[in-house]
């Protein structure tokens, strides 16, 4: 009777699913209710968890609660420490969780709120979750190893060391653009700086008070950040009302840039209580406090999706980035469907803190389910705003003109009204001079959110929320930011350490300090690029990001893929070969584009030629003019870094067949590198207890 009461649960969960996806996906020319995503997502990812990662980990993976983890047989009470699945959980959404899934569905809402919606949802299930679940079993398996050790342990040197290479150079481009979006967020916006840069020392405050003024008062550390940061919030209003106080606030781009880049440094270099730890902590009560509300606020209002299904920019027209539907929505919308980058944190830090291998799937495939979860939030958050509006935001100058009058004409030629009084009253009531040309994402999904809290919670506090979700988003990416400046200094001291052992030790301050300075100098070169660019840095280094980051995740998958053939499982390889196959595809097609298409809104070198010819023919204004070298050449090193990505991916790709193939054959391979089975005490001493 119990199991016919769990069967029909489970039916009509995956009923009411398939009717939500199919509203979505069906309706056409009518509005449709937010409602119908929070269903779909919700459904979507309880059918998910509950039968194909389950699936996985009993059958493809063999997941034992008996083996003793690194955590357990490595104890150093240093790096790897037994820790709690539910804080585990809890520093593994924090250190994911970046500005991927926030960004990534706002800006791929250009071509409508229907193709980023399902990519999301089942790019999920059926790619991202599953990277990530068995990447940090297999990491779990193996002491606790990285990506690119793992590669070059299972694959050999050839496919191992372009591995290694990839993914620290794909990190520096990942982390310039997390640096990109804070910086739009906060350029001329004293209101947004000032909050944002209370978060640093707010941080460091929560550190000092757990680990020297109150001990283990975790609770205490909580309640003490939180309030805190909510207070920067409205102290952040005061400061911009004040005269005095808004212009040590109001900044240029460049000059902001300037100063994340120096606490990327700082960040890298303090010891880990101090800053990084905290931060990650209080993070995550932040995210998972906010995108809560907001699902309750959506539930609560049910607003209606004012964004057209499908929009005419799917033909590669749009304004925000050039590219057609295919291959770009898949590349744009990465953290929120798939990630590359979760890969270097469900290997070689997650591991080190997990006590037993049963809690894989709820770390792995869960944290990856509530990722997705944020990437709707924000798909939804974007798509409630008058398209009009969004494009108004979104829209570079260079693109729809520098003039509030020229912008709503050209917007609204599109079939997107908009109007100057109508964007002026949203900026004032959001406390901001102005929101056109306001480009990254993170300003229009924070006017979506505010939007959306202000009708549920009070609409007098418009400006309030505006800044707060500018703050929830900023902790997103400073988050990652941090993290992932130190992951860079790691892998690039272990690369050092090959030619200089010393350089491998990672409490060695000269070592320290050298590789954060290299790690800093290299993402902070492309974030220039990025603050430079008049269109606003989007249209060139997110298609980058994008097609880097899903690079990685094929990286990951592909060295999956060859040790589960290397397991005998050659039954079970289409778990990670198919979405695999499809990664290769999408980004492969798009780094084609970004290097050959003659678009100069796509390609890199065609964009780079035309600027060059206009320079030439001195048909640029002055100002334009002096920064045109530096574009040209910023262009050209963008399109020879895609071509150099596509390379390494089908070169680890190859070795991996090759690989696969030999063992096929019954040649020899390298062995599996998978440690001896050690049985567990903490699971006898939970027993015994």
């Amino acid at each position: 009777m119990n199991n016919l009461l769990k069967n029909s649960i489970w039916v009509l969960v995956a009923g009411l699913g398939a009717a939500a996806v199919g509203g979505i996906a069906l309706n056409r020319g009518e509005s449709i209710n937010t409602l119908w995503f929070v269903t779909a997502a919700l459904c979507v990812y309880a059918i998910a968890y509950r039968f194909y990662a389950a699936w996985i980990a009993a059958t493809v993976l063999a997941v034992d609660e008996t083996r003793a983890t690194p955590a357990e047989r490595l104890d150093n009470g240093r790096d790897f420490v037994p820790t709690n699945k539910w804080i585990v959980f809890g520093h593994h959404f924090a250190a994911i969780a970046g500005p991927g899934p926030l960004v990534g569905p706002t800006l791929a809402a250009q071509f409508g709120y229907l193709p980023g919606t399902l990519w999301i949802l089942f790019g999920a299930v059926l790619g991202g979750c599953v990277q990530d679940m068995v990447t940090l079993f297999l990491s779990t398996r193996r002491d606790a190893k990285s990506l690119g050790q793992m590669a070059r342990d299972e694959l050999g040197a050839l496919g191992g060391t372009a591995a290694l290479i990839g993914t620290f150079a794909i990190m520096i481009i990942l982390i310039a653009v997390l640096g990109l979006v804070v910086v739009n967020a906060m350029k001329h916006s004293p209101w947004a700086t000032a909050t944002v840069s209370a978060t640093i020392p707010i941080a460091m405050i929560v550190g000092l008070y757990m680990r020297s003024f109150r001990p283990g008062q975790v609770l205490e550390a909580s309640a003490l950040g939180v309030v805190l940061l909510l207070l920067s919030v409205a102290g952040g209003g005061w400061i911009d009302h004040n005269p005095t106080l808004r212009t040590w606030f109001d900044h240029e781009g460049l000059t902001l840039a300037w100063w994340v880049m120096a606490y990327g440094f700082a960040a890298a270099i303090l010891p880990v209580w101090l800053l990084l730890a905290p931060r990650d902590y209080l993070s995550t009560y932040v995210k998972l406090g906010t995108i809560t509300l907001l699902a309750v606020a959506i539930i609560m209002l049910q607003p209606t999706v004012k964004m057209p299904a499908l929009t005419q920019f799917i033909d590669g027209t749009g304004p925000i980035f050039g590219g057609k539907l295919f291959p770009f929505v898949f590349i744009t919308i990465a953290c929120g469907a798939i990630s590359g980058f979760h890969a270097l944190i469900a290997s070689g830090t997650t591991p080190k803190l997990l006590s037993n291998e049963r809690d894989i799937r709820m770390i792995g495939y869960g944290g990856m389910l509530l990722e997705s979860f944020v990437a709707i939030m924000a798909m939804m958050a974007a798509t409630v705003l008058d398209p009009g509006v969004f494009f108004a935001i979104n829209s570079p100058a260079g693109v729809v003109g520098k003039e509030a009058i020229d912008a709503v004409a050209k917007i609204s030629s599109w079939g997107f009204p908009v109007t100057v009084d109508q964007m002026q009253l949203l900026a004032n009531q959001m406390g901001e001079a102005t929101l056109f040309a306001r480009t990254g994402g993170a300003p229009s999904l924070a006017v979506g959110m505010a939007s959306i809290f202000g009708s549920a919670f009070g609409e007098s506090m418009l400006a309030l929320w505006y800044h707060f979700a500018i703050m929830f988003e900023a902790i997103f990416i400073l988050t990652t930011l941090d993290a992932g400046t130190r992951v860079g200094r790691f892998m690039l001291q272990d690369m050092l350490g090959n030619i200089w052992p010393k350089m491998a030790e990672t409490s060695w301050m000269p070592s320290v300090v050298l590789t954060s300075g290299l790690v800093v100098a290299g993402w902070g070169y492309f974030l220039y690029i990025g603050v430079i660019d008049p269109n606003g840095g989007v249209n060139i280094l997110w298609p980058l990001f994008g097609i880097a980051n899903q690079m990685l995740a094929a990286i990951a998958l592909c060295v999956a893929t060859g040790i589960l053939i290397k397991s005998d499982k050659l039954k079970y390889a289409w778990v990670t070969g198919l979405p695999l196959t499809w990664l290769v595809t999408i980004t492969s097609a798009a780094a084609w584009e970004k290097i050959a298409s003659d678009n100069i809104r796509i390609g890199f070198f065609s964009a780079a030629n035309d600027l060059a010819d206009k320079l030439a023919a001195g048909a640029l204004p002055p100002e334009k003019a002096a920064v045109t070298p530096q574009l040209i050449f910023n262009l050209h090193l963008d399109g020879w870094l895609t071509l150099f990505f596509v390379v390494l991916l089908w070169l680890i790709v190859f070795d991996m067949l090759r690989v696969c193939s030999r063992y096929l054959a019954g040649k020899p391979v390298l062995p599996l590198t998978e440690s001896p089975h050690t049985q567990s005490r903490l699971v006898e001493d939970w027993v015994r207890d």
